[in-house]
């Protein structure tokens, strides 16, 4: 199946065709609207489970998704290996089988069906009324199913631990070929004994003397007598291979059962761990992006050192799980290759390509108009890098005020965040700095003002150079000359840090001082 999503975020099953039918630039629009976490952006995720260990321990090491359903706990389990084929269809081992049958039933087993069952064959063998053999039949078949149910599935289920339902859905098919198995002898017994009616009637329609007839009698009661021989040896033949394949056969259901279980749980931990990746992609593009970053070059974009803070791998690591390569198998010591292809390369550009028509849509953060900011559509991360929502950050700023009214009329003013995560504080002061009376009588031409604002009142430290470039992308990012000129005080520094050691007056001062000097500060 291939798992999606609904309105509510809630994993759920989807048709293949549906899924195959939805346009491109859906996908594309979905998975920027689900701030990168959509399933989309993966290729078929039971890969995995034939890949490499190299290629799940990478995986592992990708912080998973706060929005997945599943605990901090879960989330540090390994992805274990489930036996499936080289086309991610689960395959249980024949020698798996046989130890776990043998181990559980052992040759025990075996005997008692065949004593529960031998003993019932006699009572078709003495019977001469070929009419009712077709029921005895059935009835057989009946026992055949409750002893396996007793013998075989109810002891398995107890040791394996099995719900009542996998119970049922083994039961189910063993009852199936069962079934199928009883009406295949009953069907050709009563078949051959309807065929030597015809014949009696036959041969009794051409007879002229009683003798002929009595011979006639004789001839169809050994043919039918040969014919219930044969069900007998057949039906034999049947509680000799029940003994023999249906607690291996029983094995294998339950271990594919197990598998099943363990795949979907695997799956759900690769689907959280490569979520946890892809809800990092929305902030590179917003640090380094532009109208040239693709799949196939996104680590080109990056630096390594901030690459391997936010995502937990390395851009080494990322690279092996989009375009595979050589690695040594541990168990063989035999270098083999592993195709890659692990992210949805066209859904994944065009998500970018729709990702930066959001950002430069949103980027005029002067237009009062836009009920949204880019920051709606990039997920925390699992850094310190958690965004002030913009409501919260316009009470703040009315809350300097209402404490310092007139502060956003005095070009002589200036302001500071000094743990910047997005620019959003910095983003409402410089609006409120633009559209401020005192400042228009300052500064009466709209550019002079900004560049006022820009270079003499605004001063901010990002803990990270990814969120540095983050914050200052979107800052300056409504105006590529400001962007490219450099003339700001934004600066990358953990104040944070330097609180903790008492050393933040010195860090302002190394960053700040000659400008504030030169502002008479």
């Amino acid at each position: 199946p291939i798992l999606g999503e609904d309105d509510e975020g809630t994993m759920i099953e989807l048709d293949a065709a549906k899924v195959l039918s939805i346009p491109r630039h859906i996908k594309s629009q979905e998975v920027v609207r689900r701030g990168f976490l959509s399933n989309f952006l993966f290729q078929n995720i039971s890969n995995v489970f034939g890949a490499p260990s190299v290629v799940k321990s990478i995986i592992e090491k990708i912080a998973p998704s706060n929005e997945d359903s599943i605990s901090r706990r879960e989330a540090k389990e390994p992805i274990t290996d489930v036996p499936v084929n080289e086309k991610g269809e689960i395959e249980i081992p024949t020698e798996l089988v046989i130890g776990e049958t043998q181990k559980l039933f052992g040759d025990k087993v075996y005997k008692e069906i065949r004593d529960d069952l031998d003993k019932h064959i006699d009572s078709i063998s003495t019977n001469d009324d070929y009419a009712a053999i077709g029921s005895q039949v059935d009835e057989f078949a009946k026992l055949a199913k409750e002893t396996v149910k007793e013998k075989i599935i109810a002891k398995a289920g107890d040791e394996f631990g099995l719900t009542q339902k996998a119970q049922n859905r083994i039961e189910q098919q063993i009852n199936k070929d069962i079934d199928s198995s009883f009406d295949q002898m009953k069907s050709d017994f009563e078949q051959q004994a309807k065929i030597a009616e015809i014949e009696l009637n036959k041969k009794k329609a051409a007879a002229e003397t009683q003798h002929e007839m009595d011979e006639a009698d004789a001839e169809i009661n050994n043919k039918l007598a040969e014919a219930k021989q044969k069900l007998i040896e057949t039906i034999d033949k049947s509680i000799e291979k029940t003994a023999q394949e249906k607690p291996a056969e029983v094995i294998r259901q339950i271990e594919h059962i197990k598998a099943e279980k363990q795949k979907r749980n695997n799956e759900d931990l690769i689907r959280a761990h490569l979520r946890g990746f892809s809800r990092t992609i929305p902030s590179f593009i917003m640090a380094y992006g532009d109208r040239g970053l693709k799949l196939e070059n996104f680590e080109k974009y990056t630096e390594d050192d901030v690459f391997l803070e936010v995502t937990g791998i390395s851009e080494d690591d990322f690279c092996f799980l989009r375009d595979g390569g050589d690695f040594v198998n541990e168990e063989t010591g035999q270098t083999e290759h592993f195709n890659g292809n692990l992210f949805n390369e066209v859904v994944f550009n065009d998500a970018i390509s729709e990702f930066l028509n959001k950002k430069e849509e949103l980027a005029n953060y002067f237009d009062e108009s836009l009920s949204k900011d880019i920051f709606d559509y990039i997920p925390p991360q699992k850094t310190n890098q958690i965004f002030t929502p913009r409501w919260i950050v316009s009470i703040m700023v009315d809350e300097l005020e209402n404490n310092n009214p007139g502060c956003f009329d005095d070009p002589n003013n200036t302001f500071a965040d000094l743990y910047m995560k997005s620019g959003l504080y910095i983003t409402e002061i410089i609006k409120r700095l633009y559209n401020s009376n005192g400042m228009k009588k300052q500064f009466p031409n709209d550019k002079d003002r900004i560049d006022h604002i820009i270079s003499d009142q605004v001063f901010g430290m990002a803990p990270t150079r990814i969120i540095y470039l983050i914050a200052t992308n979107y800052i300056l990012g409504f105006d590529n000359e400001l962007l490219k000129n450099g003339k700001h005080n934004f600066v990358e520094a953990d104040a944070a840090e330097a609180s903790k050691n008492n050393m933040l007056e010195e860090l302002v001062e190394e960053h700040f001082g000659n400008k504030l000097k030169e502002l008479g500060k």
